[in-house]
């Protein structure tokens, strides 16, 4: 099936009420029909009818052998980093969302693990970090916010020589657009908060693997830490997923003569999209993914410009997060990549004149009208 068809109807298994909208199963048990015998639901925090929708429908999408979905794109990536141990090392892109930044420098270091931050759309920077006690390398494709490309399938060939996990965090793109899987990644991430639920009302996480080994892993250490997505928000991803594809085209659609537009005004001094011709990472992206997606991120001329900015849109809302259906503008430095040390964040070029924006379904006019006041004050 075309993957828009896969969105809407999932891996077309029907409730037995024939109900088209999958039910929400808001219990926390389940009750044995005999002693040794099961419905195949015990315990919510194992499984969950609802749930497990939501999880065959993303394995479907990203062309993996299981998905399991948690209470957040962070719980997600916590439950995996369980997979390593004391004195583990892992690469990591140098450029990725602050929280993540938060969780590998403080928590996973205080855990003993060895992280690396390296430039990871550099095939020779990772090469070269690469030690005996390597067990993965993380990337973000595009990253946030910089929007850097790096080559999936390049990198899961070095991995695999090297007997490495590949993860790969695809919130930006979804598998509409890109399915790191196919390219050879084991682990792809998502904050289904962003594009999969789509309308900025819950929080989630998914991971996808590639093989049944990592599956039983990952089952067993999410049953035991307990995180797991609730049935309810279960299902608003589900209902957001069926409208997916036409969302990420319109706010593609969008973002494309946004990027445009900011790129020829004159107090706008870069413009971060992996869709314009000129970004260098546009022929790897081409190469890999269907789509360049809807995020953007550029750089003004001054700080005075990029507060007024914020301060005079009106469409247009200046708040964190992305991938709704509702264009947002953020400032990384005081949101998202807060707490990523200054020094860091700036040799970036994440600075006071940096703002990112998620593009959304508006009438593109209207997104463009916004910022065209809001800049020419």
């Amino acid at each position: 099936m075309e993957i828009s068809t896969v969105c809407v109807h999932g891996n077309g298994q029907k409730d037995q009420t024939g109900a088209v909208s999958t039910p929400i199963y808001q219990s926390a048990t389940f009750c044995h029909p005999a002693v040794g015998q099961s419905t195949g639901y015990d315990y919510s925090r194992l499984q969950n009818p609802t749930r497990e929708q939501l999880e065959n429908t993303m394995a479907l999408l990203e062309n993996g052998v299981d998905a399991i979905a948690f209470s957040s794109g962070m719980a997600a990536i916590s439950n995996m980093m369980e997979l390593f141990s004391p004195n583990d090392h892992i690469i990591v892109s140098d450029d990725i969302y602050g929280g993540t930044h938060r969780l590998f420098s403080h928590v996973s270091v205080k855990n003993q693990i060895d992280v690396d931050f390296v430039d990871t759309s550099d095939i020779s920077e990772i090469s070269s970090h690469i030690k005996d006690n390597t067990r993965a390398i993380f990337i973000e494709t595009p990253t946030n916010p910089m929007m850097k490309v790096s080559d999936i399938s390049e990198i899961a060939r070095i991995a695999k020589i090297n007997g490495l996990i590949t993860i790969v965090d695809n919130t930006f793109l979804t598998p509409y657009f890109q399915r790191p899987i196919e390219l050879g990644a084991d682990i792809v991430v998502h904050s289904a908060t962003k594009y999969l639920g789509g309308h900025n009302d819950t929080l989630a996480g998914i991971l996808v693997v590639a093989n049944m080994e990592l599956s039983q892993k990952l089952r067993f250490i999410s049953k035991t830490i307990g995180s797991g997505l609730s049935p309810f928000d279960s299902w608003l991803i589900q209902r957001g997923i069926k409208t997916l594809p036409i969302r990420m085209e319109k706010s593609q659609q969008n973002a494309k003569e946004i990027a445009l537009w900011l790129y020829a005004h004159p107090k706008i001094k870069k413009v971060y999209y992996t869709g314009l011709e000129n970004h260098p990472g546009h022929a790897i992206c081409k190469k890999q993914a269907s789509g360049f997606g809807a995020m953007i991120s550029f750089e003004v001329d001054c700080v005075d410009t990029a507060t007024k900015l914020l301060e005079k849109v009106n469409l247009i809302l200046y708040a964190e997060s992305l991938g709704g259906v509702e264009t947002l503008i953020t400032y990384p430095m005081l949101q998202t990549h807060a707490d990523v040390p200054v020094d860091i964040r700036e040799a970036q070029g994440i600075n006071n004149k940096f703002l990112r924006l998620s593009v959304g379904i508006e009438a593109l006019e209207d997104i463009i009208s916004d910022l065209s006041q809001a800049l020419d004050l």
